[in-house]
């Protein structure tokens, strides 16, 4: 089933030459089907990218979705054209009288800063504390993963000694979990991040489940036991050369940095990176969006 965007956002042409079923919005009102609602709070700084990433995601499966990217107001990016975030993006004002299906929270590069700190804390908080009636399920990534539990569950962050950097194999603690349904036995996720949160606090609190874990990288996947909300360390929505376009950035900004791990062929920097995530990056995305969304979800959005 297709995804429903505005027909001149930039993800559109990259999406169409990739196969991705899209829809613009006049050829979805003749659809009979409801589509399920889905915000994405876009906090990267190339948001064209990380729109494309996600919408890739979203776009490959059974469920027609209608996306709403959102944008902080308290915060204004240096990365994106104002153009952009006007003609493509709303503001938390424009939306928090609305319900929708679901909710995506991207990462952030400030995952360093102690949380209220943050420019758009208060703002971010406001968000999240309205996903709580507002929105079917939640997907929190990277940072926003550590936000969400900070905020929701009390649970911190630490500072790692270095960068938990490359491609990790990580074991599944509940096969059953729909979250998981059709994993392989174990998974590779992309990291990137100098932040972690503990096996330990996650276990501390009986709301929680624990999904997928990594003896490298530590908790990669928690879900909430009423599905409201999901908190992915990790991210299966890189593209091929994403950790690529980082680490070889960090070493022309001189930055104590290794090799991502698992990524480049022998540790061969010269060579071409391999993926080992895509079909974990579909299921997942399918699964929640099945799951924890649309079985989930009331047909009428009051």
């Amino acid at each position: 089933m297709p995804i429903v965007i505005p027909k001149q956002l930039p993800a559109v042409e990259i999406l169409e030459k990739e196969n991705i079923f899209i829809m613009n919005d006049n050829k979805a009102l003749q659809q009979d089907i409801r589509p399920l609602k889905i915000l994405i709070l876009n906090l990267m700084p190339n948001k064209v990218e990380t729109e494309t990433q996600l919408l890739r995601l979203l776009g490959n499966t059974p469920l027609q979705t209608e996306i709403i990217l959102l944008k902080t107001a308290t915060y204004q990016s240096k990365h994106t054209s104002e153009d952009h975030l006007e003609s493509f993006y709303k503001t938390f004002d424009e939306v928090k009288n609305h319900t929708f299906d679901g909710l995506i929270i991207t990462g952030a590069p400030i995952e360093t800063m102690p949380f209220e700190e943050v420019s758009y804390w208060d703002e971010l908080t406001q968000i999240m504390e309205f996903s709580k009636t507002n929105i079917t399920s939640t997907l929190h990534i990277c940072w926003g993963s550590q936000a969400g539990l900070y905020y929701h569950h009390g649970i911190q962050k630490y500072e790692q000694d270095k960068k938990i950097f490359g491609v990790f194999e990580h074991e599944l603690l509940n096969k059953t979990n729909p979250l998981l349904r059709g994993f392989d036995d174990e998974a590779y996720i992309p990291h990137s991040r100098y932040t972690t949160v503990l096996k330990e606090d996650i276990d501390k609190v009986p709301e929680l489940e624990l999904l997928l874990y990594s003896e490298d990288s530590g908790v990669c996947l928690v879900a909430s036991k009423d599905r409201k909300h999901v908190y992915m360390s990790g991210h299966v929505e890189y593209d091929v050369d994403s950790l690529q376009k980082e680490y070889f950035r960090d070493v022309q900004k001189g930055l104590d940095i290794h090799i991502p791990k698992n990524y480049f062929k022998n540790d061969d920097t010269t060579k071409n990176p391999t993926v080992k995530w895509r079909s974990t990056a579909h299921l997942l995305f399918a699964n929640w969006l099945n799951y924890f969304v649309y079985q989930e979800t009331p047909f009428e959005l009051k």
